[in-house]
């Protein structure tokens, strides 16, 4: 059961990761795009705000489960692969 329950718990730090990194992609091309001075601070506090929780989740999966590189690999992938991603 244990086991069990770790490995949900990585792979739902994973599923955050791979989604702030989605939303991440989605932001980056905007940067300094728009005309307007606020909307493109906006942006780089949006953005700045991805990459801060994205470092804070790998932190949180590297105190976790340290040292599972292929591991965590296919644990993903096999997460990702379930919800049709």
């Amino acid at each position: 059961m244990s086991a069990d329950y770790d490995q949900g718990r990585r792979d739902g730090l994973r599923l955050a990761l791979a989604i702030l990194t989605a939303e991440e992609e989605k932001w980056t091309p905007l940067l300094g795009e728009s005309r307007s001075w606020r909307t493109n601070k906006d942006r780089e506090v949006r953005h700045k705000a991805l990459q801060v929780a994205q470092r804070r989740i790998q932190t949180a999966l590297n105190k976790f489960a340290p040292g599972e590189g292929q591991i965590a690999d296919a644990e993903l992938a096999r997460a990702l692969a379930r919800l049709g991603l």
